[in-house]
């Protein structure tokens, strides 16, 4: 089954995540097909919370890929704020 789901990066303590498309037998930093876009849950100064590209995130839906909760949520906050 192909999944959207979030991917860590960041250092420790300070977390950044890549909205990623992947098998979901892969692991969750491991392979994956594309990058739909990132999420900072802590951003600095002129950084932005979520940069999404809706168009990409549609694509795949429309294909079967099924988003994770917490990317549900992401993209309802990203569709409000565009």
């Amino acid at each position: 089954m192909v999944v959207i789901r979030l991917a860590r990066l960041g250092a420790k303590k300070r977390p950044k995540y890549r909205v990623t498309v992947a098998d979901s037998r892969f692991f969750r930093n491991g392979r994956f097909i594309e990058v739909l876009g990132h999420y900072n849950p802590n951003p600095r100064g002129q950084e932005k919370e979520i940069t999404l590209d809706l168009e990409k995130v549609k694509s795949w839906v429309s294909k079967g890929a099924q988003p994770t909760a917490r990317v549900k949520t992401l993209i309802k906050k990203a569709e409000a704020n565009a």
